[in-house]
């Protein structure tokens, strides 16, 4: 949003009128998922709650949305679409809460692998709903590196040294999986765009943007990449006893020197990393700077190297 000079968009729930969401909304809520807690339940996961929040409500929250900015008449409704097919639509990082809580709760890791396949279908039949309300420009982004994690890191230590990448320390398997959510989501949006072709879908390669600060965090000014900013002991600053914001936790004097704030989610210096990669196009399918329907993309070519420059 700051390198594109556009305002930060209001949580949809905080709203009350049109005016309120005159620059666009947010739909996220913390610990939503993809799927609903039925599916989980009917696959053995007792561990999510009955109000979580998941794609399903999400959209149906935007459909309330656009009957608020959309009243009815035949002039709104030109408006309107005229406002859907000049919007981006971010839709994700989606599908990682699907299988924390699994994960935590020591599900075994073969059946949570079973679940990615219906957690792609659910992006991308949301997805194809926006499209068909008019959505011309969306940005997808896949996974992170959840074995960079510091809360991860502390739950499946392993003394084999196999189970480490020796370039950047994180756990191998659980970055491979993050790897095979990503390849199906890239190939489901590929055959979305044979469905849509004119409609602009662009994959974000969050997984690659976040590995190059896993790889050499000092050129991001970064010196603790695996360690926990706020939180407690440990090798990785996460403890039983001790969490960012309850028990004996500490935090650290610099978060910009870290790469996770409190174990689970990352600092504002690794989403900065993160976004200039996507930005400069390198980590985006088709590149950003290539589209051609949301014109502040367009732009940003030749904008960017300032805009980043200013910011730091």
């Amino acid at each position: 949003a700051e390198a594109l000079g556009l305002p930060f968009v209001p949580p949809y729930l905080s709203g009350r009128s049109a005016e309120d969401f005159a620059g666009g909304a947010n739909f996220a809520v913390g610990g939503a998922t993809a799927l609903s807690p039925d599916f989980f339940w009917e696959n053995g996961v007792p561990a999510f709650r009955a109000d979580t929040v998941h794609l399903d409500m999400e959209i149906e929250w935007f459909r309330d949305l656009l009957d608020l900015l959309c009243p009815g008449d035949v002039a709104d409704e030109i408006d309107c679409m005229d406002m859907m097919s000049k919007s981006l639509f971010l839709v994700g990082e989606i599908g990682g809460n699907d299988y924390n809580l699994p994960l935590f709760y020591g599900v075994p890791f073969e059946k949570i692998r079973t679940f990615t396949p219906s957690i792609i279908a659910k992006i991308s039949s949301t997805i194809a709903e926006l499209v068909e309300l008019g959505a011309k420009t969306l940005l997808v982004p896949g996974n992170l590196p959840i074995g960079c994690i510091p809360a991860y890191l502390t739950t499946y230590k392993s003394d084999m040294m196999e189970d480490y990448e020796p370039e950047t320390g994180c756990i191998r398997w659980m970055n491979e999986f993050s790897q095979y959510h990503n390849k199906l989501l890239v190939d489901e949006l590929e055959n979305l765009r044979k469905l849509h072709p004119g409609v602009v879908i662009i994959y974000a390669d969050y997984y690659g943007a976040a590995m190059e600060i896993f790889s050499s965090p000092e050129q991001f000014g970064i010196e603790d990449p695996l360690m926990a900013c706020c939180g407690g002991g440990g090798p990785y600053g996460v403890s039983a006893s001790a969490g960012c914001g309850h028990g004996d936790y500490k935090v650290c004097n610099d978060p910009q020197k870290y790469a996770s704030w409190d174990g689970f989610h990352p600092t504002e210096a690794t989403y900065k990393g993160i976004a200039n990669g996507l930005l400069r196009g390198s980590y985006t399918q088709p590149p950003i700077s290539t589209t051609s329907s949301c014109p502040q993309t367009t732009e940003l070519a030749s904008s960017l190297e300032y805009k980043v420059l200013y910011d730091m």
